[in-house]
């Protein structure tokens, strides 16, 4: 490092490079996305809560998806509405690190869960005999609470790897939240182990997760094909499938964002799946739920009911 080099205090988030008109449009687009995330996500939450019929295994593991899926949101929409509307689109370096930190811990959290949730579909499908002595309320909370911890402790060290390096310049961050492979750009000094760690941790939290997801559900299809019954067939498929879309949508933007060759404009690229799996996955995992799967419509049915005068 040369001696005129100086330490960041605060980077410029470039966010979304477009016309004045378009940055009010997107704000009101994506406060809505926003606020369908939230309450979205808060409605799964509170008739997995309320409703006591959903009180098994695999809605336990959707209500921390659904909170991890809120939280996701939360880190990084917040601050990137606020640019849309602002001249002055800096933030404070510690809150960029730390918003790095918590996009890469509820990120694997994620992965994590959405991997309990396919064994947990295992389970049911192809051991139902055992399925409550498997997922016992202590193993199911043993299985998230590993998530949650593995997973924080993976963006710890993810956060001291990039401590350790200094930070020169340029100010300026070509995204509109503090992802890492973009602050990673601010370092002046070689970050070829941050690289290293990255690529790893895609295997471990993506690649190997999303091959156990292939291994449930082919084991789950093979199994769902022997059964004889037309409604048991479609009630394990009803069960299946809304994961199954879920599981699509993290994997197939996070892989391509982290594991894809660059394309031509990888910047503008990284933004865009940035904005899907930040914004467009903890929005529409919801729906997905709610509109595919017939508990959690019979539970938001009593729920209408409940609410109404008599």
């Amino acid at each position: 490092m040369g001696g005129n080099q100086t330490r960041i205090t605060e980077v410029s988030l470039l966010g979304f490079q477009v016309d004045p008109a378009l940055e009010f449009f997107l704000f009101e687009l994506f406060s809505l996305f926003y606020m369908i995330t939230l309450l979205g996500n808060g409605v799964i939450l509170g008739l997995i809560c309320l409703d006591t019929r959903l009180h098994t295994p695999m809605y336990f593991f959707l209500s921390h998806l659904a909170i991890v899926d809120m939280s996701y949101a939360s880190n990084n929409v917040p601050k990137m509405l606020t640019n849309l509307v602002k001249q002055k689109r800096t933030i404070s370096f510690v809150p960029c690190i730390t918003q790095t930190f918590l996009f890469l811990a509820f990120a694997a959290t994620e992965s994590l869960i959405l991997v309990v949730m396919s064994y947990d579909r295992y389970v049911a499908v192809c051991h139902p005999l055992r399925y409550t002595v498997i997922m016992s309320r202590r193993g199911c909370i043993v299985l998230a609470v590993s998530s949650w911890v593995f997973s924080i402790f993976l963006a710890l060290v993810h956060l001291v790897l990039i401590l350790r390096l200094p930070f020169c310049g340029p100010h300026e961050i070509n995204h509109f939240f503090c992802e890492i492979l973009s602050v990673l750009k601010l370092a002046c000094a070689d970050t070829w182990l941050n690289q290293v760690v990255i690529f790893a941790a895609c295997m471990i939290i993506l690649v190997g997760p999303l091959c156990m997801v292939l291994v449930s559900y082919s084991r789950i299809l093979v199994t769902i094909l022997r059964i004889q019954a037309g409604e048991g067939r479609r009630k394990a498929f009803s069960t299946c499938s809304s994961h199954l879309c879920v599981v699509g949508l993290f994997f197939g933007s996070a892989i391509v964002m982290y594991m894809a060759p660059t394309s031509h404009h990888p910047e503008e690229q990284q933004k865009i799946l940035s904005l899907f799996y930040s914004l467009i996955n903890p929005m529409v995992n919801p729906l997905i739920y709610s509109l595919r799967n017939a508990e959690v419509k019979g539970a938001l049915r009593r729920a209408r009911w409940k609410a109404m005068p008599m």
